[in-house]
């Protein structure tokens, strides 16, 4: 899996396919050690583009998506299944590491209820299909909690591990987000503890998706609970500077969170690296 710091590409670039060679470009100039990759559409990916770029950048990557409607597993598992089978198929072809995010449904996905046992049940057995795919690629497969407002199904850190208990897999792990932590648990710490060792993966993301230390995200709670379940995995600045219409109309971002790019890697980045130093968790 991944080690370090890294970003989401939408801090530097609205679309990844017009963006990626500036995106990779930045995440070299701040000294990263991967990007993480939107495939939101894999049919019309360029995965032999983005694997040349990440080569001569010298970049770790993973690939992270939100499942489109139509292709939500609880109401359609064979279409899930076959989205998700080509998504891995593209990050293979890229060269990532890992496809994660909202692969058991999509963001904007509520039923008006709390979710029932044959939705779980029918993600289940799709996404068990699909980490077995993922398996013979070599590719992890992470699950991302996000918050009620915007999907019913999986909101904390203890579903997102039921889920994979569930399965039964290997290869599976818990992808973590500091923004819908901040809105869902009962305790930022909590969360993590009660992933474990199914953690792998953390979105470092403030409380209104800005710059890092300039919200009400109790960061010293979170670096403590990493160091507390001896957490190696990547850590990921997600903060959407630069978002297409279409994204920022699911995630109700109406506004600016930051001035720029720059502001959160020039004020953010330094601030999660003196955490992470200061709690063991890097050099």
């Amino acid at each position: 899996m991944l080690e370090g710091f890294g970003v989401h590409s939408s801090i530097f670039a609205s679309d990844w396919i017009s963006g990626a060679s500036h995106a990779v470009d930045d995440s070299v100039r701040y000294g990263l050690d991967f990007i993480e990759i939107p495939l939101l559409d894999p049919a019309n990916s360029q995965p032999e583009r983005d694997r040349g770029l990440l080569q001569k950048s010298g970049l770790k990557a993973l690939c992270s998506l939100a499942l489109p409607e139509g292709c939500w597993p609880s109401v359609n598992g064979d279409e899930a299944v076959d989205f998700l089978k080509l998504a891995l198929d593209k990050t293979e072809q890229i060269g990532a590491v890992a496809l994660s995010g909202v692969i058991y449904g999509g963001v904007g996905q509520r039923s008006g209820n709390p979710p029932t046992d044959r939705e779980i049940d029918d993600i289940a057995r799709a996404l068990e299909k699909v980490a077995a795919y993922a398996r013979s690629k070599n590719i992890a497969l992470g699950i991302e909690p996000i918050n009620r407002y915007e999907n019913h199904l999986i909101n904390t850190g203890s579903q997102a591990a039921g889920l994979i208990e569930k399965i039964g897999a290997d290869g599976m792990f818990v992808h973590l987000d500091t923004y819908h932590m901040n809105i869902e648990e009962r305790g930022i710490a909590r969360g993590i503890i009660d992933c474990g060792e199914h953690l792998g993966y953390i979105h470092l993301s403030e409380s209104d998706r800005g710059v890092p230390g300039k919200g009400t995200v109790p960061w010293n709670e979170i670096y403590g609970a990493l160091a507390a379940i001896g957490y190696s995995g990547g850590q990921g600045i997600e903060s959407f500077v630069n978002l297409p219409p279409q994204f920022a109309s699911a995630l109700c971002v109406w506004r600016p969170v930051a001035d720029s790019a720059e502001e959160v890697m020039a004020a953010g980045l330094p601030f999660l690296k003196n955490l992470s130093r200061q709690y063991g968790l890097t050099a």
